[in-house]
């Protein structure tokens, strides 16, 4: 006579904390969810889009001669306070040739990244109907989401390293290796530059937190993956807009568009940290709020895709 079923052999719960061998901490590894999103064709389109802008910049260059600073834009210093003028000086070495580009990206073509990465993650795989199998793998929620987001934003991050590092060796073949001059006068050293570059594209980084939360959030909430990312785009663009509403007075300062150029002030003779560090805390704060929202509502989602 066989022996009796046993409830937990009906339901399979072979996923049990207690079963021999599991461990949650160990599924879904970073490396694997890594290799996952480095062969997608946009993650590779993407990249790229953003080694090629520096070449298109320097065709640009040749093509229109010296720029001219009655055209160009700014960085702003101190979160949107005096305006310096970057174009002004994009050809006269690698290193400004590389703040320009930074320049011209910083306030779109690097959200776009951000927004794809942190928005297309868990999205797309429920519009795959791949989520609930990834779940009853078993991989815990909180498992997969962390594992999704630590990869996304790293993926994030490289994007906002590989042009600076593209526009340094184009620039270098381009207009040679020197000092980093300043559009208000004098000019950092070359052993200066790659720090200051460096604080640049980390503030710019975290600057983008807000976008990324967004677009992550949103990717919980939907199974359009089209619908997170220009959703957080929308949403960024909406906050560029009511920072130019100077009606708004010191309501301005909560926007996290308005200090996003408050990285010019790494690009002074004497580094300034109050913008940064104000718009440091605002990026933040917002970040922090929106990922918990996205780890909350998705611990209660009913997966059905």
């Amino acid at each position: 006579m066989s022996a009796p079923v046993q409830p937990s052999e009906v339901r399979g719960d072979t996923a049990h904390p207690e079963a021999a061998g599991y461990r949650a901490r160990r599924t879904l590894p970073l490396r694997v969810e890594a290799m996952r999103q480095l062969r997608r064709r946009r993650t590779l389109l993407m990249g790229g889009i953003l080694a090629a802008l520096p070449f298109i910049l320097i065709i640009a260059f040749a093509i229109g001669g010296t720029p001219d600073g009655e055209d160009g834009g700014g960085g702003g210093g101190g979160g949107g306070g005096g305006r310096i003028n970057l174009m002004d000086v994009a050809t006269e070495s690698a290193a400004n040739f590389a703040a320009t580009s930074l320049f011209v990206s910083a306030g779109f073509l690097l959200v776009v990244p951000v927004a794809l990465f942190c928005g297309d993650t868990v999205a797309s795989e429920a519009s795959w109907s791949s989520l609930r199998y990834l779940l009853a793998a078993p991989v815990p929620r909180v498992r997969l989401l962390w594992s999704k987001l630590v990869v996304a934003l790293g993926f994030s991050l490289a994007a906002m390293v590989l042009l600076p590092l593209v526009a340094l060796v184009a620039g270098t073949a381009a207009y040679g290796w020197g000092p980093l001059k300043l559009p208000t006068g004098g000019a950092l050293s070359a052993g200066d530059t790659v720090p200051r570059l460096a604080i640049v594209v980390a503030f710019i980084f975290v600057s983008q937190l807000v976008t990324a939360g967004l677009a992550f959030w949103l990717s919980t909430k939907t199974d359009a993956p089209l619908g997170a990312v220009g959703g957080a785009v929308g949403l960024t663009i909406v906050g560029n807009v009511l920072d130019a509403v100077t009606a708004l007075g010191s309501w301005r300062d909560f926007l996290p568009a308005h200090w996003q150029f408050a990285w010019a002030d790494a690009l002074q003779p004497q580094l300034e940290w109050g913008g940064m560090i104000k718009g440091t805390a605002v990026s933040v704060t917002y970040a922090l709020i929106l990922f918990a929202l996205a780890f909350r509502g998705f611990s209660r989602k009913d997966i059905v895709s």
